[in-house]
């Protein structure tokens, strides 16, 4: 059990998300090993410095003299036998050596940030895969296992390896699937949909209160993820959240492109954004919608506020950015770092040819990135003990993934390399020059504490983006989709804010320094600042949609289970 709620925690933190990631070609990684090469080979003397410490700690080690330990909350070495039994103590300290050797050396090279973040980046990868605890002679966990079940765990290990090559591309298993059905236990929110376009669907759902707020809320999720991470299940339901509070709810759910489809681009995703806001609005009567969006569905978002700003349209009311980097450096993450203009080139390019980047083929990309939390734990788990992966919702809705098309992946290239938010009408994109700072509407932007994807500190940069005179930033606890999927009934909870009202500061450290923690969800908490931005109160709708957007199907809707 123990060892099922950490892969659920672990993975839950490393969820698929666009970023600088997607522009990651595999050059990049050769580039970066021929960099570890070039230095080894420019300081013939430093590398057998290096590789003289390490024989020495190679000789205590077989002496029994070394006092070489995994760091205690390494959960890789858990076992008591890492610790008591002679044979697999050793194979640790053989493997912590040569950890501890390479992190000296790596430390001693004359690498500039950039480059020594991709240095470590490919070392870590490369440390990961040798653990002992990848294969069953060097696991101790999985021998006893072995022993207890009678060489079952080992059979059906088996059975997951084969099940993984045959049914899953050959990547391993991260979720369970067969518990969940859509609709039946997971996004099970009553609603329609009211509007269908071969771009996407608007979801109108229905009100569970006497009374409604006046102005209504869209969300905009991400493009390679399905829509449904609103929904997920009752307790951990955004949406339910939402009309529970009296607010009208409105959901976008785009269409899985296909290679016919790879030419979408920021500018169409842009205009259904637009056209689904109006519809929103003709529904409820209501001339602004305030606006909801995570991840990469927040860059389409910013990009359709500069817009409709630039348009002098008046339809945007607030704007909530969930996990969101608009200011992104390469620095924030050490992935980033290998990130090249040559091979964002590279990429595009391919994606090109190929009209869409296959989800697959995301998710496996991604996997690599983390390769601790997305493939070596599932190897042991799945294939050295033979247990099945874990039956968790975010992980199910995380395998989900949908297909990029290659025009929006081209823009979201764009949008990083010319750091184009943080400019003021320079850089063109979705048939206008992006500009934030005419962006009026009040802000709220969220972070998560140990998102590895979107570094809080890199969220906090937007707060500096916009023209808004209001903006509040909140910092929830864990990461990624795990920090927005913090619902009340959570009893770990807890959220940070800034003390005083006002301004917020120019820096993520300073904000840190006037901050109060707060227990419990941070939902309560934004739900009181929506409602405030609402409008007045008024009789719920007895029906959904209108006369002009009519029902055409019950939630989640079609897109969200149509096969590609």
């Amino acid at each position: 059990m123990a060892d099922t709620v950490r892969l659920e925690n672990e993975a839950a933190q490393s969820t698929n998300a666009l970023g600088p990631l997607i522009g990651v070609a595999r050059e990049d990684f050769v580039g970066a090993v021929a960099l570890l090469l070039r230095e080894t080979a420019s300081d013939p003397a430093r590398t057998f410095k290096h590789a003289q410490k390490m024989g020495e700690d190679m000789v205590r080690i077989m002496t029994g003299k070394s006092d070489l330990a995994p760091d205690p909350r390494d959960k890789r070495f858990m076992d008591p036998a890492w610790q008591f039994n002679p044979f697999f103590r050793a194979g640790v300290q053989y493997y912590l050596a040569v950890q501890k050797g390479m992190r000296g050396w790596l430390e001693d090279l004359e690498l500039d940030e950039l480059e020594r973040n991709r240095a470590n980046f490919i070392a870590n990868i490369i440390l990961d895969g040798l653990s002992p605890t990848n294969t069953l002679a060097g696991n101790p966990t999985a021998q006893k296992r072995l022993i207890d079940s009678g060489g079952l765990s080992l059979i059906k290990g088996l059975q997951n390896a084969y099940n993984d090559i045959v049914h899953n591309k050959g990547m391993v298993s991260q979720v369970d699937k067969r518990p969940f059905k859509l609709g039946e236990n997971i996004a099970t929110s009553r609603g329609e949909v009211v509007l269908r376009t071969e771009m996407m669907e608007l979801i109108h759902y229905a009100p569970s209160t006497e009374e409604v707020y006046e102005i209504p809320q869209l969300t905009i999720p991400p493009q390679i993820n399905k829509m449904y991470i609103n929904d997920l299940s009752p307790e951990k339901s955004v949406v339910k959240w939402q009309v529970d509070n009296g607010i009208q709810t409105f959901v976008i759910s785009w269409r899985n492109p296909t290679k016919d489809q790879g030419k979408w681009g920021m500018a169409d995703y842009v205009a259904s954004c637009e056209e689904a806001m109006e519809a929103v609005a003709a529904i409820t009567g209501s001339k602004k919608v305030n606006v909801s969006a995570g991840c990469s569905g927040g860059q389409t978002a910013s990009v359709l506020a500069s817009k409709l700003a630039a348009n002098k349209s008046d339809l945007m009311g607030t704007l909530t950015l969930m996990v969101c980097v608009l200011h992104p450096k390469a620095t924030d993450i050490e992935a980033g770092s290998l990130v090249s203009e040559h091979g964002m080139e590279l990429a595009r390019q391919r994606a090109m040819k190929a009209g869409v980047i296959k989800a697959d083929d995301l998710a496996r990309g991604f996997a690599w990135l983390r390769p601790n939390d997305l493939i070596w734990n599932y190897v042991i788990n799945n294939y050295l003990l033979g247990a099945d992966p874990p039956a968790f919702d975010v992980l199910y809705w995380n395998s989900d993934a949908t297909n990029l098309s290659a025009s929006l992946m081209g823009d979201f290239l764009t949008l990083y390399e010319t750091l184009a938010f943080t400019k003021q009408g320079e850089v063109e994109m979705a048939d206008h020059k992006v500009d934030l700072s005419k962006v009026k509407s009040d802000l709220f932007i969220l972070g998560g504490v140990t998102d590895h994807i979107t570094p809080w500190k890199a969220t906090y940069r937007s707060t500096q983006l916009f023209g808004s005179k209001d903006v509040t930033y909140v910092l929830s606890q864990s990461g990624h989709m795990q920090a927005i999927l913090n619902p009340p009934t959570n009893p770990k909870a807890k959220y940070f804010v800034q003390k005083k009202k006002g301004k917020l500061p120019a820096s993520a450290d300073e904000w840190l320094g006037g901050v109060e923690e707060v227990k419990g969800s941070w939902w309560p908490f934004w739900m009181e600042w929506v409602q405030a931005r609402s409008g007045d109160k008024k009789a719920a709708p007895a029906k959904l949609g209108n006369a002009t957007y009519k029902p055409v199907g019950p939630a989640p809707g079609l897109y969200v289970v149509e096969e590609v």
